[in-house]
C-alpha cells in the first residue's frame, strides 16, 4: 500500500516526553529489580561494568532504528521497516516474532512484580497480572493520549524514587570511603574472567531492549525527526546511569554471597541505608518503584505489540480485521488480541523461562535491523529520507549486525533452539498465509538491481507517499519558494505545450537551457511521473547546476488537457494549476518534501476554487503560503503600517525570524533587497517563524492575511 487514509492512521499523540517515557519505562523492570543478583554470580563485583558495556552495545540498534523511524514513521516499527527493506518473508517473521517476545517479556514484567509485592504481603500473582493485563488493554483501547498519559506517570514516579535511591546509596558508599569500599567489595573484579565478564554483558544486554520499542508506535509521534532520536538518545542516557550507578550502589552495600541469590537485591540494598527513615518507609519506596516499573513496562509493552497485527493487517500478512481503528482511533482488535494471548501465556505458560529464551529472537531483530538500514541507503531509492541519519555509518551498522549473533551464542543452546523454532514457524505463516497474498519486495532488490523483475516499484511511490505525510522539515524553504516563484497566465491546449512555456521562463530565471527544462519534463511527463490530480498538475524535476529550488506558478483559466503517450485520448478533466518545481540534484529529499506539501494544498477541496478566483499573483501564492508562517501586510498611509513607507527595508522593524520575501506594486512582483525603499499601498508578503508572525500580526493586523 501507498499513503494510508487519513480516517486509517493513527493520531499523532505522542510528544518528546511521550517517547522518552514508553523507551523508558520498556526497560526498567526485571533488569534493574531482578537480575542484578543472577548477573553477578555470572561475573561478581565487575557487575556494574557489564551493564555500562552492554548500554554502548545498543547503540547501533538505537541508532538504526532512530534513522528508520524518521524515515518511515508507521504502527509496526521493527516489522514495518523489515518489511520494506528486506521483504516480506523477513517482514512477516521479524514482526510475528517480535509480536510474541513483546507480549511474554510483558505478561513476565507484570508476574515478576510478585517478588516485590511478597516484601509486604502475600497476594495471588497470576490472578494480579491478569487484573493488571485487561486494565492496560482497556487504557490502550481508550486512546494513545492516555496511555501515554499513564506512562509518563508510572516513569515519573519510577525515576524520582530511583534519583532518591542512587543519591542516598552514593552518600552512604562516600562515608566509609570509596576507596576503601571498592578495595573490600570489588577486589577481585574479574573472578571469573573475560568471559565470565562478557557472557555477562550479553546476559544484561536485554535489560535495554525495550529502548527501540517506541518505533513500532512512530506513527502517532509528533515531530518524529526530532521526538524519537531525540527521546530514545535521552532514554538510553536515564538507563545506562541508572543500570552502572544503581548496580555499583548495590554491589557496593551487600555482601557478594547475598547479593547472588537475591531477587530483589534494590530492596535488600535499601535496607541499609535507608535506616533513618521510619519503619519501612525506605523498602517501601523501592517496592512502589519495582511496581511502577513492572506496570510501565507492561503498559508499554501491549501499546507496543499490538501495533504488529495492526500494521501487517494493513499489508494482508494477518487477518484485515487487526488492522481496523476503532472509536477511539486506536486498534481495538489488535489491543484485544495481544492482551488475551497476554493472558493465555500467564496461565499456562512458565513466563519467567520462555520470555529469557524470546531474548535471543529481540537480539536476531537488533542484527536486522542494521542490516535494514544498510539496504535502505544502499538502495538509492529518492523516497528514503530520514530525518535524522545514523553517524558512523556503514560502520556502526556493520558492529550492529556482528554483535548480536556473539551475544546470542552467549545465551546458550536452549535460547538459540527458541529463535530458529520462533522463525520456523513464522516463515510457515508466510508461506502458509501471506505469500498468496502480497507482491510487493523490498529495497533489497533496489540495490541488488541486477536482479531486475526483483525490483518492487512500488516501494518509492510508497516510500514518497510518507514524504509528504511527514511535511515540512523546519529548514525547508517552501515559503520562501512559493513567495519568489515565477508566475505565467497560460491559454487552453495541452499540457506538453504548457511545459515548452513553462521552460522558457524557467530558463531566463535560472541561466540554465530551455531543453534541459523542457526535455526532462516532458521525458516525466511521457513515464507517468507528473502528478496531476484535482485539476493541478506538478511537473518536477531535480538538475545540476542549480544553487536552490526554484518554482514556477501557471494558471489555465480554461484549463489544459494532458495529452497522454501513443494516442490516447486525453482525459476529460482539465488542469487549472501548474508548478514546475525544479530543485539541486543532491538534495532529493527536501525535493519531495516540496513536492509533497505542494500536494497537500492542491489536496484541499477548497484549492482549486481560490485558485481560480484570485485576482493576481499575490492572491495565487496566498492560497500556498502557510497561515502561521505567511502574513499579507498592505502599507496604508491611514494604518499602524505607515511608520514603514518610506523606509528600506533593512531599516524596517521586523521581529527576528522573518523577512520581506515578496513586494506587489502597482500590479507588479518585486524581489526585495535590502535597499529597496517600501511605498504607499504596497503589499508585502512577510515569511518567518510562527512566533514572528503572530508578533506582527498583532501589531499591524492580519490585512489581507494568507491561508
Amino acid at each position: 500500500m501507498s499513503v494510508i487514509p487519513s480516517g486509517e492512521r493513527l493520531k499523532k499523540e505522542l510528544g518528546l516526553f511521550d517517547v522518552y517515557a514508553i523507551s523508558t519505562g520498556a526497560m526498567f523492570s526485571s533488569g534493574f529489580f531482578l537480575l542484578p543478583g543472577l548477573a553477578a554470580a555470572k561475573t561478581g563485583p565487575s557487575v556494574p561494568l557489564a551493564y555500562f558495556v552492554a548500554g554502548i552495545f545498543i547503540l547501533p540498534a538505537m541508532l538504526s532504528v532512530a534513522e528508520l523511524a524518521t524515515a518511515m514513521p508507521r504502527a509496526g516499527g521493527a516489522y514495518y521497516f523489515l518489511d520494506r527493506a528486506l521483504g516480506p518473508l523477513v517482514g512477516t517473521v521479524g514482526g510475528l516474532g517480535t509480536w510474541v517476545a513483546l507480549m511474554l517479556k510483558s505478561a513476565f514484567a507484570l508476574v515478576g512484580m510478585g517478588a516485590y509485592l511478597a516484601i509486604f504481603v502475600e497476594v495471588p500473582i497470576k490472578p494480579l497480572a491478569i487484573v493488571l493485563t485487561a486494565v492496560f488493554m482497556l487504557v490502550n483501547i481508550i486512546g494513545t493520549k492516555e496511555t501515554g498519559g499513564l506512562q509518563r506517570v508510572l516513569v515519573g514516579a519510577l525515576l524520582v524514587i530511583l534519583t532518591f535511591f542512587i543519591v542516598q546509596g552514593l552518600i552512604e558508599v562516600g562515608s566509609h570511603g570509596f576507596v576503601e569500599v571498592t578495595r573490600d567489595q570489588f577486589t577481585p573484579f574479574l573472578p571469573y574472567g573475560f568471559n565470565g565478564f562478557m557472557a555477562t554483558v550479553g546476559f544484561v544486554f536485554v535489560s535495554y531492549a525495550g529502548l527501540t520499542k517506541v518505533a513500532s508506535v512512530s506513527e502517532e509521534v509528533r515531530n518524529p525527526d526530532r521526538n524519537i532520536p531525540l527521546g530514545m538518545g535521552l532514554s538510553l542516557a536515564t538507563a545506562s546511569v541508572v543500570y552502572t550507578l544503581g548496580v555499583y550502589i548495590i554491589v557496593a552495600v551487600l555482601d557478594p554471597v547475598q547479593l547472588r541469590g537475591d531477587l530483589a537485591p534494590v530492596a535488600t540494598a535499601a535496607q541499609e541505608f535507608f535506616d533513618w527513615l521510619p519503619g519501612s518507609a525506605g523498602v517501601l519506596l523501592i517496592v512502589i518503584a519495582a511496581l511502577a516499573a513492572f506496570a510501565s513496562t507492561g503498559n508499554a509493552g501491549i501499546m507496543s505489540a499490538s501495533r504488529y497485527p495492526l500494521a501487517m493487517a494493513r499489508d494482508r500478512l494477518v487477518a484485515e480485521p487487526f488492522g481496523r481503528i476503532g472509536r477511539f482511533q486506536t486498534p481495538v482488535i489488535a489491543i484485544l488480541a495481544t492482551g488475551g494471548v497476554m493472558i493465555l501465556a500467564i496461565l499456562v505458560l512458565d513466563i519467567e523461562g520462555i520470555a529469557k529464551l524470546a531474548s535471543a529472537f529481540q537480539l536476531l531483530l537488533f542484527a536486522l535491523l542494521n542490516l535494514a538500514v544498510i539496504i535502505m541507503r544502499e538502495s538509492r531509492i529518492e523516497g528514503y529520507d530520514p530525518g535524522f541519519r545514523s553517524p558512523l555509518y556503514p560502520w556502526m551498522q556493520i558492529l550492529g549486525t556482528l554483535t548480536p549473533f556473539w551475544l546470542i551464542t552467549e545465551m546458550g543452546e536452549m535460547a538459540i533452539v527458541f529463535t530458529l523454532g520462533l522463525v520456523a514457524v513464522t516463515t510457515g505463516w508466510y508461506f502458509y498465509y501471506a505469500r498468496p497474498r502480497v507482491e510487493r519486495s523490498g529495497a533489497i532488490f533496489h540495490t541488488f538491481a541486477r536482479w531486475g523483475e526483483g525490483r518492487y516499484a512500488g516501494l518509492d511511490l510508497e516510500l514518497r507517499g510518507i514524504v509528504k505525510e511527514k511535511g515540512l522539515r523546519e529548514e525547508d524553504p517552501f515559503d520562501r519558494v512559493v513567495a519568489r516563484a515565477g508566475f505565467v497566465e497560460i491559454q487552453s491546449g495541452y499540457l506538453a505545450e504548457a511545459i515548452g512555456l513553462g521552460a522558457t521562463q524557467l530558463a531566463s530565471r535560472t541561466g540554465l537551457p530551455a531543453e534541459v527544462f523542457r526535455d526532462g519534463f516532458l521525458r516525466e511527463l511521457e513515464v507517468g511521473f507528473v502528478p496531476v490530480a484535482r485539476g493541478a498538475a506538478m511537473p518536477h524535476l531535480r538538475l545540476q547546476g542549480l544553487e536552490q529550488p526554484d518554482l514556477l506558478l501557471a494558471r489555465a483559466r480554461d484549463g489544459v488537457r494532458l495529452q497522454e503517450a501513443g494516442g490516447a485520448e486525453p482525459p476529460s478533466e482539465p488542469v487549472h494549476a501548474v508548478f514546475f518545481l525544479v530543485s539541486p540534484a543532491d538534495k532529493p529529499g527536501q525535493h519531495l518534501r516540496l513536492l509533497g506539501h505542494l500536494a497537500t494544498h492542491v489536496d484541499d477541496e477548497a484549492f482549486l476554487p481560490q485558485w481560480l478566483a484570485a485576482t493576481d499573483e499575490h492572491e495565487l501564492k496566498q492560497t500556498l503560503l502557510r497561515d502561521e508562517r505567511a502574513l499579507s501586510l498592505h502599507l496604508d498611509p491611514a494604518g499602524p503600517s505607515r511608520e514603514w513607507i518610506g523606509q528600506a527595508i533593512r531599516d524596517v522593524d521586523l521581529p527576528t525570524g522573518s523577512l520581506v520575501a515578496l513586494i506587489r506594486r502597482r500590479g507588479h512582483g518585486i524581489v526585495p533587497r535590502g535597499s529597496t525603499v517600501l511605498e504607499k499601498d504596497d503589499r508585502l508578503t512577510i515569511i518567518g517563524e510562527p512566533e514572528a508572525i503572530r508578533d506582527l500580526a498583532a501589531r499591524y493586523g492580519r490585512t489581507g492575511a494568507v491561508g
